[in-house]
């Protein structure tokens, strides 16, 4: 890869499942340490996108290209390597029940690190916590969490085998506007940190206006705006301008 080529590039991009056609030729670029927003309603194929980058669901056309690797050609221990390389931050946390925090952390340092000795792996896991502002919360396991706790020690546990591009699913869903802000400021504190590249997927528009160096919007199955959040919701496209109206203007309870 040259340094200025795009970490991810989706070309062409289709998925229907059976008669439901749900990506109709999406195209995609995301560039070293951007954060690229996907917007889009509920069922627009957001989540699907980001499962088709780490071939968790294989495309019907098109071409996905990460950090240089065609991923759907990709034998397996090519794969397993590359999705190393990037880290899932899911909507749920999808931390361990019966794992500590600090266990939660350490459990993916133990399966892909096995050369580190225990101190090392204490050290990395207090690092992290340290990052996401919970080291105090490294004995408590995860039902005694909040939601916003939750969120944050998994972002912290994708970051603990640093990867190059995170993938953020929904962060803000399910959160009150004041933990909503501190996930926001959090994203962009990664980024910043670890140099990352980020695709977050999300239908909140202030996480798109607080995270995002471009937006994208995907509309019955393409691309309908990619660019800044102003640009973007400047056009004249009313399934666009919708969108910003439902989240920004519609009238509150009467």
């Amino acid at each position: 890869m040259t340094e200025n080529a795009p970490v991810i590039s989706i070309v062409g991009l289709h998925k229907a499942f059976g008669d439901l056609q749900v990506l109709q030729g999406v195209d995609l670029e995301v560039f070293p340490c951007e954060n690229v927003v996907v917007l889009g309603r509920s069922g627009s194929g957001k989540s699907v996108l980001i499962k088709l980058l780490v071939a968790l669901l294989q495309p019907d056309a098109g071409e996905i290209r990460v950090l240089g690797e065609p991923v759907h050609r990709l034998k397996r221990p090519a794969l397993d390597a590359l999705r190393r390389r990037i880290g899932f931050s899911f909507q749920s946390g999808a931390l361990y029940d019966s794992m500590t925090v600090e266990e939660n952390l350490a459990f993916p340092l133990r399966l892909n690190e096995r050369g580190l000795s225990a101190s090392a792996v204490r050290a990395r896991v207090e690092e992290n916590l340290e990052a996401v502002g919970l080291r105090e919360s490294i004995h408590q396991m995860p039902a005694e969490l909040s939601g916003g706790q939750r969120k944050r020690i998994g972002i912290a546990r994708t970051l603990i085998l640093r990867p190059e591009i995170m993938l953020y699913d929904e962060p803000t869903s399910g959160l009150d506007p004041v933990t909503s802000s501190e996930i926001n400021d959090l994203i962009n504190q990664v980024r910043q940190t670890h140099n990352t590249a980020s695709i977050i997927i999300t239908h909140d528009l202030t996480c798109a206006r607080r995270t995002a160096d471009r937006v994208a919007m995907l509309l019955d199955g393409q691309m309908a705006q990619v660019g800044p959040f102003d640009e973007v919701f400047a056009s004249e496209d009313p399934r666009v301008n919708g969108f910003y109206d439902y989240n920004f203007t519609a009238p509150g309870p009467q």
